[in-house]
């Protein structure tokens, strides 16, 4: 196996070259409590989920929306909570309050506060990305570097800033959602695997050099 080259830093304008990463699995939006129960207890079957959230932007200084959504996926199936719609009810209480399944995403301190805007909890095994890579060296925190690194493919932000309350989410923003959920559970997957096999070599990007570090 060819050791894996990994970079503390990456540069914005080398992402925009690679190739888009996108979500190839099922993708079930869910708009009922008695759908969340169903996806709930499915979800809660596995060892890891990735985790994230999306609000409608407010482009007025001060006001800040309630989180609209809450994307759950496992290796290749994801379920779109529309929180703007059912709020947080018991199954998803259970969920995000489960010790026994690990949930892995980025900026989960931002999410979870978001979350408990919607409705008070105590949050059950919950992992951030931002802190697990710097395990193996790499210093950038965002999902699309991160992932850059890891995988040499690019993650769209193009739907970020769109209508999250919108009466019906286009193909685009459920593509997006769901692939933002994914592609944390194979950073955590990644991540794992390189700290335990040690296959990997940090690449250290300075200013002015670069100096190689094996590890």
């Amino acid at each position: 196996m060819d050791m894996k080259i990994l970079y503390n830093k990456v540069d914005k304008q080398e992402i925009s070259s690679l190739p888009r990463a996108v979500f190839n699995g099922r993708i079930f939006t869910i708009h009922t409590e008695r759908e969340a129960e169903k996806a709930v207890d499915y979800l809660l079957s596995f060892r890891l989920l990735g985790v994230d959230t999306e609000t409608r932007p407010s482009f007025k200084k001060g006001k800040m929306n309630s989180v609209a959504l809450l994307q759950v996926s496992t290796e290749d199936t994801c379920f779109l909570f529309r929180l703007n719609r059912i709020g947080l009810p018991q199954s998803l209480l259970r969920l995000l309050e489960d010790t026994s399944v690990l949930k892995v995403g980025l900026s989960l301190k931002d999410d979870l506060a978001m979350l408990k805007r919607r409705g008070d909890f105590c949050p059950g095994n919950f992992l951030d990305l931002q802190e697990f890579v710097r395990k193996v060296g790499i210093e950038d925190m965002s999902l699309q570097k991160i992932y850059a690194n890891l995988f040499r493919e690019k993650i769209s932000k193009g739907q970020r800033l769109t209508n999250w309350e919108a009466e019906i989410l286009t193909d685009g923003q459920k593509l997006y959602a769901a692939t933002d959920a994914w592609a944390c559970v194979r950073i955590y997957n990644e991540l794992n695997e390189l700290m335990q096999t040690r296959n990997y070599e940090l690449i250290a990007k300075t200013n002015r050099t670069e100096n190689n570090y094996t590890l």
